[in-house]
């Protein structure tokens, strides 16, 4: 839906996080179809203020006429950057696949270097926030691992995205490991960064390029009968939405039609009897934090459904809250104080449900929320890989 069908009811406005802590942002409504109303052609953007959006999308899901008030607001800020000077941080942030390609080359000396107050200085000087400590970065990443795995029926393209790749690659080798033992052939082909931090920051050219690599290798292998499977939300986001809706790659309907979250994957496994699982006890007491783009895929929950199958596991579903870090916006120095109001909020319902540990689907949720709750911060994915090695007649690792 375009702008012309809001009908100015203001639901978006009262789901927006970011207009209930930044008084300088307007809301989606005033940013997005109201402003687009007087946005003509050819003539220069003047409303800096779209650039406090965090496309969090909880403005779409809200939406009961469908208006597409995310899209419309990206669109105004990709046009707001090629007319104005970008800050350093969104360039820094714009090339996350490089960033951490070099990172994770000389992890140990970048770990350590990153943690230096010194450094934390500098950083804070050119414009990043430095409320959270930055991810640790590891040398034996995802693209430095096994290519192949598997020898099952079903196929499986693993997109592993950059967190997965350069910081938390033992969860993204779990997960590889998982689909292996539920008897699938997983390829974990090259790829590039989805693209959504260069949309994100204002750099629609670089997004363009890591899209049209991907969507070459991806499209080959769903040629060859595999599906596209991946983990973190905003990656799956970009996959199915932004290459076909807001990048227009000409192979991004076949690539959407054949994306799939991982846990929705394996509940089609289950529920198509290809995937015989006993699930053990998980003794544990877990705050489920919904991330945004979850809710935006319009998937449900595929991780709590299979939650739902585990004795003993007692599962907290949190929906109501962004966690304020948004991939890289929070880690810009102008959007930290609401970064750090909208992680506080999430993080007190957190604590409220005297859960033992927190669990999401996104990286960066994980990021803000385990670092203002103090609690462990775990991929749904951890939770179902103990679940199995814990069911009657599996040896314990």
């Amino acid at each position: 839906m375009t702008f012309e069908h809001c009908v100015r009811c203001t639901i978006c406005v009262e789901n927006c996080p970011i207009f209930k802590v930044e008084p300088k942002f307007p809301g989606p409504k005033q940013s997005g179809p109201d402003a687009q109303r007087f946005r003509l052609d050819g003539e220069a953007s003047v409303d800096e203020w779209v650039r406090l959006c965090c496309q969090c999308k909880r403005c779409e899901v809200s939406c009961p006429y469908g208006v597409n008030v995310a899209d419309i607001i990206l669109n105004a800020q990709l046009k707001y950057s090629s007319e104005h000077f970008s800050p350093f941080a969104a360039h820094l942030f714009a090339n996350t696949n490089y960033l951490g390609m070099l990172a994770s080359q000389f992890a140990p000396v970048t770990n350590k270097i990153t943690s230096l107050a010194l450094t934390r200085k500098i950083l804070s000087l050119m414009g990043l926030s430095t409320h959270l400590p930055l991810p640790e970065y590891r040398f034996l990443s995802m693209s430095r691992g096994r290519r192949k795995k598997g020898k099952g029926l079903k196929k499986v393209v693993f997109f592993h995205g950059c967190y997965l790749n350069y910081n938390r690659p033992d969860i993204g080798r779990g997960i590889r490991d998982l689909l292996v033992s539920l008897g699938c052939r997983v390829v974990i082909p090259h790829q590039m960064c989805c693209g959504l931090p260069s949309l994100g920051n204002g750099d629609k050219e670089m997004a363009l390029r890591f899209a049209k690599k991907n969507a070459a290798t991806l499209v080959e292998y769903i040629n060859k009968g595999y599906s596209v499977v991946y983990a973190c939300t905003s990656c799956g986001l970009t996959l199915v939405h932004d290459y076909p809706e807001i990048l227009k790659i000409p192979e991004g309907k076949r690539i959407a039609e054949n994306t799939y979250n991982v846990h929705e994957y394996i509940l089609g496994l289950i529920e198509d009897g290809y995937a015989k699982i006993r699930f053990g006890e998980v003794n544990k007491k877990l705050a489920y934090h919904i991330p945004c783009h979850l809710r935006a895929l319009g998937i449900g929950y595929p991780a709590a459904r299979l939650f739902e199958k585990i004795p003993s596991l007692e599962v907290h579903i949190l929906e109501d809250n962004c966690c304020g870090l948004s991939g890289s916006y929070g880690f810009k120095k102008k959007n930290q104080a609401s970064s750090i109001k909208l992680g506080e909020i999430a993080s007190s319902v957190i604590l409220k449900t005297g859960a033992e540990a927190l669990i999401s689907d996104c990286g960066a949720c994980r990021m803000q929320l385990g670092a203002f709750s103090s609690l462990p911060a775990l991929d749904p994915s951890q939770i179902i890989i103990e679940s199995l090695q814990n069911a009657p007649g599996q040896t314990k690792q």
